[in-house]
C-alpha cells in the first residue's frame, strides 16, 4: 500500500485535513474524505464533466486532479454556491428555466458556468455554447441549460457593484 500523505484543503473557504494515498483523485477526496457529494463522479476520465469544481476560480475536472495537488489552493464545489438558503443565480436559473431533468451532470454544469460567467460575463452566445459542450447531459438537449446561463448571467451582471470612476 501506497504511504498517506497529510493535506489541508480549502474547500468553500473551509479548511479539511485528510489523509489520502498521493494516487487518490480530488474528486474522491472531496466527496469520501470531506463528505461533499455534490460533486458527482461519471466517467473517471474527465470527458463528461460531472465531477468540474473550481480551482482558484477555474473550472477544473476533479476526477483528473489528485487531491495532493489541490493543497494550498481554493476549490469551490456546488456546496458552496448557495449564501445559506438563498440559492445562487445559476442555480436558481437551472431550476426556473428547467435546465435539469436527472440532475446527474447538473452540479458540473452550475461549477463550469460559474466559473464562465466569473471570468467573462459578456461571453458571446457561440463560445458559451462551445464551452457547455465540454460537459455531458443525457437528458435535458441542452437548450434549457443555454437558457438558464443566460438567464444567471444577466442577473449576476444587474447584482454586481458598477466600477467607479
Amino acid at each position: 500500500m501506497a504511504d498517506k500523505r497529510a493535506v489541508t484543503l480549502n474547500v468553500n473557504g473551509k479548511d479539511y485535513r485528510i489523509t489520502v494515498e498521493p494516487r487518490r483523485t480530488l474528486a474522491d477526496a472531496l466527496r469520501d474524505d470531506c463528505g461533499l457529494t455534490g460533486t458527482h463522479i461519471g466517467c473517471e476520465h474527465g470527458v463528461c464533466g460531472a465531477c468540474t469544481v473550481l480551482v482558484d476560480n477555474r473550472p477544473v475536472r476533479s476526477c483528473l486532479m489528485f487531491a495532493v495537488q489541490a493543497e494550498g489552493r481554493n476549490v469551490r464545489t456546488v456546496e458552496g454556491l448557495a449564501n445559506g438558503e438563498e440559492l445562487h443565480p445559476l442555480q436558481k436559473a437551472f431550476w426556473e428555466k428547467h435546465g435539469l431533468q436527472c440532475g446527474f451532470c447538473t452540479p458540473g454544469f452550475l461549477m463550469l458556468a460559474t466559473g464562465i460567467l466569473e471570468a467573462e460575463p459578456d461571453i458571446s452566445d457561440e463560445d458559451l455554447r462551445d464551452v457547455l459542450s465540454s460537459n455531458l447531459c443525457r437528458c435535458t438537449g441542452y437548450q434549457n441549460i443555454i437558457k438558464a446561463v443566460r438567464a444567471a448571467a444577466s442577473e449576476m451582471r444587474a447584482c454586481q457593484p458598477s466600477a467607479s470612476l
